[in-house]
Order: C-alpha cells, then structure tokens, then sequence
C-alpha cells in the first residue's frame, strides 16, 4: 500500500515560514497527483494545494495564493508546501494526499486514494 508521511509542522509567528514535507513509499510516486489539505477545529477539511504528475501544473486555493508553492522531486519521493507570510487563519492540521488514479488535479478530498496522518500548523498572532 502507499504509505506517506508529514514532517515540519510546528510553532510559528504571524508572519512566518514553514516548510512541510510528504515522504511516500509503497507505490509509483511520479505517477501520482499529489495535494495538501488542511483542517482547522470545526471545520470541514480543505484543500490548500495540488500539484500533477510532472510537477508542471499547480493550483492553489484562493486563501493560500502568492503564499504558498507546492513543488515535488519525484527522484526522492518527495513533494513539499513552503508557506510563506503565515497568518493565524492558516492554524490547521495539514495533510498529505495522493491520487493514484487521475492525470488532472481535483480539488475534492473524495478524490484521493491515500492519505497522510497529518502535521499540525499552528500560527499564533
């Protein structure tokens, strides 16, 4: 099975940056969509982030653009959410996905096989 893993959460200012990782094993990464969620107490999970097979294509959620970039190496596994200019809305437990499935980045979380455990984010003001 497809395993992935978050690191990088953790504490920051309003106005800082954090950088998040998502190691995956068990499948064909470079095949794959990849795409970050995220979900804030009370709140339905959403998404933030995606990026396809051959990293050329993005999208961001209105929220998050001109903050964040999601790039990926699939020479190591690995796809990342560098998150610039936080702000303590972006507070969330943030979550790795993969689509195994489709050549075209979804924004539903229906539409992804694998997930993640998550990595919390917390931006204090």
């Amino acid at each position: 099975q497809v395993q992935l893993v978050e690191s990088g959460g953790g504490l920051v200012q309003a106005g800082g940056s954090l950088r998040l990782s998502c190691a995956a094993s068990g499948g064909t990464f470079s095949s794959y969509v990849m795409g970050w969620f995220r979900q804030a107490p009370g709140k339905e999970r959403e998404f933030v982030s995606g990026i396809n097979w051959s990293g050329g294509t993005t999208h961001y959620a209105d929220s998050v653009k001109g903050r964040f970039t999601i790039s990926r190496d699939n020479a190591k596994n690995m796809v990342y959410l560098q998150m610039n200019s936080l702000k303590p809305e972006d507070t969330a437990v943030y979550y790795c996905a993969a689509d195994s499935r489709n050549w075209i980045v979804r924004v539903g979380t229906v539409e992804y096989d694998y997930w993640g455990r998550g990595t919390q984010v917390t931006v204090s003001s």
